[in-house]
């Protein structure tokens, strides 16, 4: 019944069709397919797709991810960067699936919790700083996929298999959220991605295991 009704309010949005939305979706599943691939356009995609995210999300008064985009643009470009030099170790012309450690993975955790934390503050207390800045939406639960996001960026980049567990998270997240936000597109765009993370990461783990086995 909820699936159906869900359904039924998609397709009801999607009458009164918002272009920049629907593109936001377009470009955001291909970054995403692009990426299980390890194709190196999966960076002109999500640039483009920042872009778009720009004007949604402030109009939705998401700033958190408003903001987390601003990041999203930089560590695009620098995951380009990364990607297309390689491993600078190995000399291979294409950067390797890697795992995180133990401990990197708990530094790594630890410093994403504080994130968390600090910049739900900061999203509560940001409206009496700025001018015309109308109050947060969801302050916590922005962070916390904002802060998430930019730790599974980080870690994209750096083509860790890590990178996965973080998404899946933001992706579950992220539905619930912009469903309750009325942008209905961005809500079936993550759940779309729930499948992708799994898919993703089933791909770089065997992407992995076959660079062990050759080495």
């Amino acid at each position: 019944m909820i699936a159906m009704s869900v359904l039924n309010e998609a397709m009801s949005y999607a009458r009164d069709i918002n272009l920049l939305e629907f593109s936001g979706l377009v470009f955001g599943v291909l970054c995403v397919v692009f990426l299980i691939r390890q194709n190196i356009l999966t960076w002109i995609c999500g640039i483009i797709y920042v872009l778009i995210s720009f004007v949604i999300f402030w109009q939705a008064r998401l700033y958190g991810d408003f903001f987390l985009h601003i990041f999203f643009l930089v560590l695009n470009i620098y995951g380009w960067r990364e990607w297309t030099r390689g491993d600078q170790y190995s000399k291979d012309t294409e950067l390797p699936v890697t795992m995180l450690s133990i401990n990197s993975n708990l530094r790594f955790l630890g410093i994403t919790v504080l994130g968390v934390l600090l910049f739900a503050l900061i999203l509560k207390e940001a409206p009496g700083w700025i001018p015309g800045m109308e109050p947060a939406a969801l302050p916590f639960w922005d962070s916390m996929t904002s802060v998430l996001s930019i730790t599974g960026m980080w870690l994209t980049a750096k083509k860790k298999i890590d990178n996965w567990y973080y998404w899946l998270v933001v992706d579950i997240l992220a539905t619930l959220i912009y469903y309750y936000k009325e942008l209905y597109f961005y809500s079936i765009l993550y759940f779309i991605y729930i499948g992708l993370a799994i898919a993703g990461y089933l791909a770089w783990k065997k992407s992995m295991e076959a660079s062990i086995v050759n080495d």
